[in-house]
């Protein structure tokens, strides 16, 4: 700064006498003299120099002002009288500004208690001679100690104040003339607006927390002083010498001294739980390994710390009100016994980050959402590095299998090839390398598939077509998370894999456990799809959007198994001669189309089953079929439409009838809308976005989206021959046909009808379509699904996903088991604050995880929150064994204990009901007595550095509390300074003597009327 050169006096120019500002301090920067006082000829232009231009100094109380009349801290403050505990309970707030003196920065930061405003009648009671509020509150008893508050409202007990501070963390006010200079600044400022806010500037080091500041009133004013040291004079140790030097301080000129009201805590620290081992057992890894983990087991994620969460107990005991002369505090004895005291109050001190089993499940596998290498990179390329054609067995096997070959089919299907590859795999890899050892993988398969433990696996699909995760899901909050989190059932395969690669991550290799068991997964279901095996743990039907991407995957892989399977069934019964349309309601037609070509169907070549574009459901050619019935062109008249025979009747649809006709309508049986996965609709919305806006676009998306109504219109004709679209328009979309009762020629009511405005636009999709649409079953239509292609593909899609991909898709099932596993947790201890916190990542969770590839930030925090609250269950169950809670016979004096655990988890510091003779002030001394008898002596080094041994002799109880880690001690006193008949004002003084250091903060105050 500049105001820290030295000047000399002489150099000093005195201000205008016009000048509003006050005199200019010696530490000033000086100002340079102006040509105009040196002699100049008359004949040259008189020029004026203004000589009040405001210093660096002034323009710097002039912000402090500027800022204090913006925060309309100026004038009379007033306020109600402070409640108890009032500074812990209430709400504290901040508004801060930066102003700068020259070109070093300072931040103004206003704290202050919210309250309620005042009534207007409190400020008339206040009469000219009342003390500043900031002045009463130094006398106020109510809130010595608070738990958590800054520290200078600990120190002095103020509800509001202003502090100036340096704007950079590394930026120190350290020599005395700055630290004089700003002092000055705050005083100057408060007396030009009258603000009688304590204003506060930080000196030294930061973390010295050292301040001094000022308060003013009307005739008053009050000096905060502190003193701040690293050893601690003997005689500042106990209450006699700390009463000398605030008597000495406060310099009373009255001969009788007022008394001295006292305020003593005495803080006790225990760090020794050795006689109480901490409950949580890590899980045994050798069992886990040594195959003693059932499905159970798999099925559960671990929780709980493995270290104690509470490290220290904190015993604060108190002497709240104190006058002098009724306690004896010297260096030779001591009247402070702990025992003894009025108040007892506990906090306890959490381990920091303690190591929690459920936590690190977590982090582990969310780092494996950062990995890069594939699957083939992990496990090794060379496992499937062979000579010759076998190199390409399981790429190729589609196409080896479409080959003319004379060797049998069996021997080329995928399934095969798949199990060669495997057995290639382990004999180059070799049993002892596989990341995963056989007990452990069959462990985890045979969970994951329960229907491989049975060895009639033919007898099982008869037995139930899907497995017990396919039974209809619980209605209860919990189940349905997985709609908020996008994961899946809590009962399902993918919930299940994801637990399983979760345990494996931690316990069984990490990425290559990881890596080796989806290879192992991704084989099954081939298998599966080959073999026409159903995968357990999947609700039948379409994929549901609401579940993660994987999981739609797997249950459109599930579906395609299911056609093939329904099919290839079709394809036996026809041998049987069984009617695939047995549940028509034209059986005996159905039977007799059925019968006609049993060989025919049955002797296809397996490219007629392919995924050709061209692929029908045991159809024969068109030609043939249209020869059959006399039939060349879909647009022939409804006579020759009459003379078909119908085919694909479900069953008859109530009273309605053809219109022309006059015979029965009849339901089709039509096929199933192509199953979806979100990532196909939304390729399939992207090409239909992609064809625009034009009328040839329009038509081809119309086109494109009516595939199922085309096939719904042929089985409909084939089902009624004769029909007409109103026909299929009253029984697909009958608000689209209009009924009106009108009156024929004869008077009589009858009901007409006719097509809604919309279908009989001209060219309208519905009547192209009805045109377009050949009398044909659905069982002998092209497929709307093809389950050969689409199985292909998610088998593909399976095979590709490397793990950190799959870690991605199985994140929010991680962390909806880890939700779950909270809730199950949290209910045994019933903590309120756990709720609210479950709550509040519940809803986090649905807002991040519901859009894909939410941002890692957003997840950590979601991890972070539910590490948090495993870590405040852990804390409860800690402290629930040290307090012996579930020991207790007493159950009032359990539901006290429980309450009083709570107590310590939600809040800073708890009192202690009966303070040491209650039933927890009770525990917490026999916690201090057996800490004290566990440990040896101690060493010298150690005996000597500690300054609790003269500590020990002056209390005589060493054997039951240790030394105080803390003394605090708070003196009061309403004296008159500085003369004897100036007003009596109070006086304060706060002491803390700790093991590392000593502080006094003192505020002082004097009646300025006639000084």
């Amino acid at each position: 700064m500049a105001a820290d050169s030295e000047v000399s006096s002489a150099r000093l120019l005195p201000l205008s006498p016009c000048s509003p500002t006050l005199p200019l301090c010696p530490l000033l920067s000086p100002l340079t003299a102006s040509p105009a006082l040196s002699p100049q000829p008359e004949s040259e232009v008189f020029e004026i120099t203004d000589f009040t231009t405001a210093s660096e100094w002034e323009r710097f109380i002039s912000k402090i002002e500027e800022v204090l009349n913006d925060w309309k801290l100026i004038g009379i403050s007033s306020g109600k009288p402070l409640e108890k505990g009032i500074f812990t309970t209430g709400t504290w707030e901040e508004k801060s500004d930066e102003i700068s003196f020259a070109d070093f920065k300072f931040s103004v930061t206003h704290h202050y208690l919210v309250q309620e405003p005042s009534d207007k009648d409190g400020k008339e009671e206040l009469g000219e001679d009342a003390l500043p509020l900031p002045m009463q509150d130094l006398l106020c008893m109510n809130n010595d100690f608070p738990p958590r508050a800054h520290c200078l409202v600990r120190w002095y007990g103020l509800r509001e104040f202003v502090v100036i501070a340096p704007a950079a963390n590394n930026d120190a006010v350290v020599s005395e003339s700055k630290c004089n200079l700003l002092l000055s600044s705050i005083s100057i400022a408060l007396g030009n607006t009258g603000c009688q806010v304590p204003l506060f500037v930080q000196i030294h080091h930061k973390w010295r927390r050292m301040y001094v500041g000022e308060c003013q009133g009307p005739g008053v004013r009050t000096d905060f002083e502190m003193v701040h040291l690293r050893k601690v004079p003997s005689q500042y140790t106990h209450l006699s010498g700390l009463l000398d030097i605030f008597k000495t301080k406060i310099g009373c000129p009255l001969t009788p001294l007022p008394p001295v009201s006292m305020a003593i805590r005495l803080t006790f620290v225990l760090q020794d739980w050795q006689q109480y081992f901490w409950p949580q057992q890590p899980p045994d890894i050798d069992a886990l390994v040594g195959g003693e983990v059932g499905g159970l087991e798999f099925g559960k994620l671990p929780f709980g710390a493995c270290e104690d969460p509470i490290s220290e107990l904190h015993l604060a005991t108190t002497w709240p009100h104190l006058a002098e002369g009724i306690i004896v505090d010297n260096d030779v004895y001591s009247d402070l016994d702990p025992l003894q005291a009025p108040q007892w109050s506990v906090r306890v001190r959490k381990a920091d980050n303690p190591q929690c089993l459920l936590g690190d499940f977590l982090t582990e596998f969310f780092k494996l959402c950062r990995r890069k290498e594939s699957t083939d990179e992990i496990l090794g390329r060379s496992a499937f590095d062979e000579e010759g054609k076998e190199a390409a067995d399981i790429s190729h096997a589609l196409s080896k299998l479409t080959e003319p070959a004379p060797v049998p089919i069996p021997k080329l299907s995928v399934t095969n090839m798949v199990h060669s590859a495997k057995k290639k795999i382990r004999k180059h890899r070799g049993v002892d390398e596989s990341p995963l050892n056989n007990d452990v993988l069959n462990t985890i398969l045979l969970f994951l598939f329960p229907d491989a433990a049975d060895k009639l696996a033919d007898v099982f699909e008869s037995r139930t077509s899907t497995s017990t995760g396919n039974n209809p899901p619980p209605e209860n909050e919990d189940y349905n998370l997985f709609s908020h989190f996008k994961s899946a059932p809590s009962d399902s395969l993918t919930y299940k894999l994801a637990l399983c690669l979760c345990m494996i991550n931690f316990y069984h290799g990490g990425v290559k456990g990881v890596a080796h068991l989806w290879q192992e997964f991704v084989l099954e279901m081939r298998y599966r799809w080959e073999n026409n095996y159903l995968i357990p743990g999947l609700a039948n039907g379409s994929p549901d959007l609401r579940c993660c991407l994987l999981h739609q995957k797997l249950q459109m892989l599930n579906c395609c198994i299911e056609r093939k399977k329904a099919r290839d069934e079709g394809k036996r019964g026809s041998m049987s001669d069984r009617s695939p349309g047995g549940a028509s309601g034209d059986g005996a037609k159905g039977g007799d189309h059925s019968g006609d070509n049993p060989e025919k169907e049955f002797g296809k070549s397996w490219e007629s089953w392919s995924d050709s574009e061209e692929e029908f459901f045991e159809c024969l050619s068109d030609t043939e079929d249209l020869k059959g019935n006399g039939q060349e062109n879909g647009k022939k008249g409804a006579k020759e439409s009459v003379n078909l025979k119908p085919e694909g009747r479900l069953h008859p649809h109530g009273k309605l009838m053809l219109l022309h006709p006059g015979e029965p309508l009849y339901v089709p049986i039509t096929q199933e809308p192509a199953p979806m996965t979100e990532d196909l609709l939304e390729e399939q919305s992207e090409v239909l976005a992609k064809l625009g806006t034009s009328a040839e676009g329009a038509h081809l998306r119309a086109r494109m989206q009516s595939a199922c109504l085309l096939s719904d219109m042929e089985s409909f004709k084939a089902a009624n021959p004769g029909c007409c679209l109103e026909d299929f328009v009253r029984w697909y979309s009958p608000r689209d046909y209009i009924e009106e009762e009108v009156v024929d020629e004869k008077g009589n009511k009858v009901i007409r009808g006719e097509l809604s405005a919309r279908m009989k636009i001209p060219s309208n999709m519905w009547v192209e379509a009805w045109e377009t649409a050949k009398p044909v079953p659905a069982r002998r239509q092209k497929r709307l699904f093809d389950d050969t292609r689409e199985a292909e593909k998610v088998l593909h899609y399976l095979a590709v996903q490397k793990p950190a991909d799959l870690a991605r898709h199985l994140l929010p099932c991680i962390i909806h088991a880890a939700v779950l596993k909270v809730k199950e947790e949290e209910a045994l201890e019933d903590i309120s604050s756990v709720k609210k916190i479950i709550k509040q990542i519940v809803s986090h969770s649905s807002k991040v995880l519901r859009f894909p590839s939410p941002e890692d930030k957003k997840l950590e925090e979601i991890i972070a929150q539910i590490m948090s609250v495993e870590a405040i269950i852990a804390r409860a169950r800690s402290l629930k064994a040290k307090f012996g809670v579930e020991k207790c016979e007493n159950e009032e004096e359990k539901e006290d204990l429980q309450r009083f655990v709570n107590s310590l988890l939600e809040q800073p510091e708890v009192s202690v009901v009966g303070a040491g003779r209650g039933p927890a002030g009770s525990i917490i001394h026999k916690l201090f007595v057996n800490a004290q008898r566990v440990p040896a002596v101690p060493p010298l080094e150690e005996e000597l550095r500690r300054s609790g041994s003269q500590e020990e002799r002056r209390q005589g109880v060493q054997s039951e509390f240790p030394p105080p880690t803390g003394r605090e001690v708070i003196l009061r006193a309403s004296v008159p300074r500085p003369a004897p008949y100036s007003k009596a004002l109070p006086q304060r003084m706060y002491s803390v003597l700790t093991r590392e250091d000593f502080r006094l903060a003192g505020a002082f105050s004097a009646d300025t009327t006639f000084f």
